[in-house]
């Protein structure tokens, strides 16, 4: 008998483990009107106002004169909420066609109607003005019965902030009305630099798809979009100095990006307060630009004849054509950093070629790290004259290289904690990518991984963690293309952009993450974005 009661248990372990036996219904409900990323602090309670699209609007004022750029914002987001609407709508047509009665709300948390929304810039407005790496990003919020407002000091904080009111918006249990909670929230991110790399090289990401994981990334409040433009395998950048790189460079010729293209993107980007960093990786990763321009390229000797290798660091005249190349990135894009990638540089071409051989024995170089040195340090000071600023990936600084102080090392590797320790130690500023390559792949609900990363262990010493200035998430597009990009990025993304944004998220039940992962999900549905299921089983209203 004890055996038989024994296998009985043992049987089901197994099946609720492999989910066998599962009450109906989704895994992890989703929450009401929860916003992504967690804000720093907020207080709500159960309360809250009836908002109808027909009667409610948002109110602007501003310290100095009108701003079009937050006018335009909040269009956009009174245009969202008749959408969410019309769910509201559709479940009243079918109430209404069974049961003619009236529909009263006289629950005793209701608060009556949220008409208005008062959204008060307390600083003056520049339209023209770029978001940058010291941009201010925080804002409050008050909903209560006597105050309904949103203010910062920014545009940028404004931005944030509409989007979080946008989400504390929710539709009610029997899909009859949109609510939202009374609600204090005092949010700022934790962060400055909160990113995501897309690689449009290995396979080409069209315009709409880029707009649309800008949408994404400032639903997520990420505000860097890190554009690895260019690879070995394609140059669809259309350079205006060098149309010839992407016209031999480039998959076809309809696969690039025009320098009007580009423009749209940085101000797509713009708008809703995102960055727009443009990377060009050298002397690696560059067997595209070749097709073009094979001179600066190293020509393998011996048994690699035939082949090339990584760029020429030997020849003065690929620095001319560098200068050149870059002096047009600098006047395309607005931002004041370049990313100049430095990774991943083979040497066995610069090993077989004779005149790089010369050249190290002429300069006194002793062997092809201190080459690859070489390279780069004259390419730091090059962008440096142009009056840009650089990131690289961690390499660079792995190779002792001396680049300028306010040069950005990007650590990527695995052995992480101790690389930004020994970045910080040195004064440099960093930003992770470690804990978050998109393209790794695990089982469904491998965001749990991401957002379990907590970038501050690699110290205890506050001033080393200030060096710390964020992360980026890394969408290398190895296998994705225009029709798996968007879903393979989120919400995967979405969990480095709460732990890039949110102070503290460790005093959290994680299955309330997980609820507030659903209902976010389902929102970006709403709005377009083709999130993937998070975890398992469940349904979105959309």
């Amino acid at each position: 008998m004890n055996l038989l009661i024994d296998l009985i248990a043992t049987f089901l372990c197994v099946a609720l483990v492999h989910g066998y036996i599962e009450k109906p219904g989704p895994r992890y409900p989703p929450t009401k009107g929860e916003v992504w990323p967690r804000p720093q602090t907020q207080i709500k309670n159960g309360s809250y106002f009836i908002l109808k699209p027909s009667l409610f609007q948002f109110k602007l004022t501003t310290k100095h004169g009108e701003c079009t750029l937050l006018k335009d914002a909040i269009l956009r987001y009174e245009l969202l909420i008749p959408h969410a609407y019309a769910i509201v709508q559709k479940t009243l047509d079918t109430f209404n066609h069974t049961n003619h009665k009236k529909i009263w709300h006289t629950d005793k948390k209701f608060l009556g109607n949220i008409n208005y929304f008062d959204v008060e810039l307390t600083s003056s407005c520049n339209d023209l003005e770029y978001p940058t790496d010291i941009s201010y990003e925080g804002y409050s919020i008050v909903i209560s019965e006597g105050t309904k407002r949103l203010n910062s000091t920014s545009v940028w904080g404004i931005l944030k902030g509409l989007e979080s009111f946008y989400q504390s918006i929710y539709l009610a249990d029997d899909y009859l009305s949109l609510r939202i909670n009374k609600t204090f929230i005092d949010d700022h991110p934790r962060y400055s630099h909160r990113g995501l790399l897309l690689d449009t090289s290995r396979h080409f990401i069209p315009l709409n798809k880029i707009l649309l994981t800008i949408d994404a990334m400032s639903q997520n409040k990420l505000n860097v979009f890190h554009w690895h433009i260019v690879d070995d395998q394609s140059f669809p950048y259309v350079s205006q100095k060098f149309p010839e790189l992407s016209e031999k460079g480039a998959y076809v010729s309809f696969y690039t990006y025009t320098p009007a293209q580009i423009q749209v993107v940085i101000e797509y980007a713009r708008i809703r307060g995102i960055r727009v960093i443009p990377e060009f990786d050298t002397p690696g990763h560059t067997r595209s630009w070749g097709v073009a321009h094979p001179e600066i390229l190293t020509a393998c000797e011996g048994d690699l004849a035939g082949k090339y290798g990584p760029i020429n660091p030997a020849r003065e005249e690929t620095y001319d054509f560098l200068n050149e190349l870059f002096g047009e990135v600098k006047e395309v894009f607005a931002d004041n950093y370049i990313h100049l990638g430095g990774d991943e540089v083979e040497f066995e071409c610069w090993e077989s070629n004779s005149n790089i051989a010369q050249f190290m024995k002429k300069h006194k170089i002793g062997d092809y790290n201190a080459l690859e040195s070489y390279y780069i340090q004259k390419v730091i000071n090059l962008v440096d004259k142009l009056k840009y600023k650089s990131i690289v990936w961690e390499e660079v600084f792995n190779n002792g290289v001396k680049v300028p102080k306010e040069t950005i090392v990007h650590v990527w590797k695995g052995d992480w904690t101790d690389t930004l320790l020994n970045v910080t130690q040195n004064s440099y500023k960093a930003i992770l990518s470690s804990c978050w390559y998109l393209d790794h792949l695990d089982s469904g609900g491998d965001w749990e991984s991401f957002y379990y990363c907590e970038p501050n262990m690699f110290s205890n010493d506050t001033v080393l963690q200030s060096r710390l200035i964020g992360g980026e998430a890394c969408m290398w597009s190895e296998v994705v293309d225009t029709n798996n990009v968007i879903s393979r990025i989120w919400p995967r993304a979405s969990a480095t952009a709460e732990r890039l944004w949110t102070e503290q998220i460790d005093d959290e039940d994680f299955d309330v993450v997980r609820r507030r992962l659903e209902e976010h999900t389902c929102r970006m549905n709403r709005r377009g974005i083709e999130a993937q299921p998070p975890n398992g089983p469940g349904f979105c209203v959309v």
